[in-house]
C-alpha cells in the first residue's frame, strides 16, 4: 500500500477496494469507535433541524427522514426511502468541533503584591469520531486546514481538536434544491480528506478506508467486497446527485469578475433586502472571522482571554481605532462576498465556497448567493453606481 503524511505527522494509507457492508454495520461501526475510545458525534432531529450531536445507537440517527429547502426555508419531512442518510446537510458542518465557537486562550491571576502570572489553557477534546460528515463538510475542514495548520505558527488549539477528530464521511444522494456543491467542484462524493467513506444503498453500505485508524476500526466490521452491481450503483447515485442540483455559480474563480465590478449596482439592491444578521456566516462551514475579549473577574484580581466567532456582517467587526471600516451593509455585503469568492484565491488558493448552500437556506429573506453572483458576475455585469 502507498503510504503518504497526515497532516500531523502520522502515515495514512491509500483508499482501499471498495467493500460493503450490511445496514445492521453502521451500529458495529458506532460499537467499535467507541470500544476504541472514541466519544460518537453523529446526526439526530433537534429543534426541527438535523444536527450532529452524541450519539451511542444508530437508532438515533435519522432514518426515513428528507430536508426540504429553499432560500430562507428549511424543513424536515417523512421520506419514501427506508435510509438513515437519505438527507442533505443542517445548520452545522465540522466548525464547531475543531474550531470552537467560544474558548479560553490564557488565563491572569494577580497576587496580593500586584504580580501578575498568566496560564495558558490547553483545549480539552477526547477522541471524537463524527459519522455523516458531507463531501463539502469535508472540503471545508481542509480549507480550515490551511487557515489553522498550514502557517507558522500554527494555531494550537484548532491543531489538538483536529487530530483527536476521526471523520466518517457520507456520500451525498439526495442534494437539497439549494446545494451546489457540484459546481465549486466539493461533491456530492467525497475523494479525500476522510478516514472512512460511506455509499448509504438499498442493501446497506459500501465502505472505503483511507487512512490507518480507519484499518483498524474495520477489523471489527462485517466487511465483504463489493459486488459490480455495487460499484455501478454507487456511480450512479453520484450521477444522479449531480444531475439533480439546479444552483451553480458562474465560475470557480470569480476574483477577477468581482473586484472588475466593485460599484455594479446589485451591491445596493442586496443591501435593501440583507439584515446584517450574520446568519450566513454562522452556518458557512469555511467562515473563521473571531474576535478576542478580557473576561475579568468582579473582583478584579482574574480574567480569562477567550476567542469567540464573529461577523464580518457586524459592526464592530470593521472598527479601527476611532472610525468604522465598514459602515453600511452593502459595504459589509460585499466584503463577505468578493472575500468569500474572490480574494480566497489570494490567500489559499481557491475560493473559499463549497457549495453546501447553507447561506442560502438559513437566511431569513432567502438571499441567494449564486444569483447575486450571476448578476454581479454574469455576462453584461459592467453596471455601475457610485462606492457603496
Amino acid at each position: 500500500m502507498i503510504r503518504s503524511r497526515g497532516s500531523f505527522g502520522h502515515e495514512q494509507g491509500c483508499m482501499t477496494q471498495l467493500q460493503h457492508m450490511a445496514r445492521e454495520g453502521l451500529q458495529q461501526l458506532i460499537d467499535a469507535l467507541r470500544d476504541r475510545g472514541y466519544r460518537c458525534i453523529g446526526p439526530k432531529v433537534k429543534d426541527g433541524a438535523i444536527v450532529f450531536d452524541t450519539v451511542e445507537s444508530a437508532e438515533e440517527f435519522p432514518r426515513g427522514i428528507r430536508d426540504q429547502q429553499e432560500p430562507g426555508r428549511y424543513a424536515l419531512t417523512e421520506s419514501s426511502e427506508d435510509k438513515y442518510f437519505d438527507w442533505a446537510n443542517g445548520p452545522q458542518a465540522l466548525r464547531p468541533l475543531t474550531f470552537a465557537p467560544q474558548e479560553t486562550l490564557w488565563k491572569v491571576q494577580r497576587d496580593g503584591g500586584g504580580k501578575l502570572t498568566f496560564r495558558e489553557v490547553a483545549p480539552a477534546m477526547p477522541p471524537t469520531a463524527v459519522i455523516g460528515a458531507r463531501a463539502c463538510d469535508v472540503a471545508a475542514l481542509k480549507i480550515h486546514d490551511q487557515v489553522f495548520l498550514e502557517r507558522d505558527p500554527a494555531d494550537p488549539y484548532y491543531a489538538a481538536r483536529r487530530k483527536a477528530l476521526f471523520v466518517v464521511a457520507v456520500n451525498c444522494s439526495s442534494p437539497a434544491s439549494t446545494c451546489f456543491c457540484a459546481s465549486t467542484g466539493d461533491g456530492p462524493h467525497v475523494s479525500s480528506g476522510f478516514d472512512m467513506a460511506l455509499t448509504e444503498l438499498d442493501d446497506g453500505f459500501t465502505v472505503q478506508l483511507a487512512s490507518d485508524a480507519a484499518q483498524s476500526i474495520a477489523a471489527a466490521l462485517p466487511l465483504v467486497d463489493a459486488t459490480d452491481e455495487q460499484h455501478f450503483a454507487v456511480g450512479h447515485q453520484r450521477s444522479e446527485a449531480i444531475r439533480a442540483q439546479t444552483r451553480s455559480v458562474p465560475g470557480r474563480n470569480l476574483r477577477q469578475a468581482l473586484f472588475d465590478n466593485l460599484h455594479h449596482g446589485r451591491w445596493k439592491d442586496v443591501a435593501e433586502r440583507c439584515l446584517s444578521c450574520g446568519n450566513c456566516t454562522s452556518v458557512c462551514p469555511t467562515c473563521f472571522c473571531h474576535r478576542e475579549e478580557q473576561d475579568a473577574r468582579l473582583e478584579g484580581d482574574a480574567a480569562d482571554h477567550v476567542r469567540m466567532w464573529d461577523s464580518c456582517f457586524t459592526r464592530e467587526h470593521s472598527y479601527m481605532h476611532g472610525f468604522v471600516l465598514r459602515e453600511t451593509t452593502a459595504q459589509r455585503y460585499r466584503q463577505w462576498l468578493t472575500h468569500k469568492f474572490g480574494s480566497w484565491h489570494d490567500q489559499f488558493g481557491r475560493s473559499g465556497c463549497v457549495g453546501c448552500g447553507r447561506c442560502i437556506a438559513w437566511c431569513p429573506v432567502g438571499i441567494d448567493v449564486t444569483e447575486e453572483l450571476q448578476h454581479i458576475c454574469g455576462e453584461g455585469s459592467s453596471e455601475s453606481i457610485p462606492s457603496p
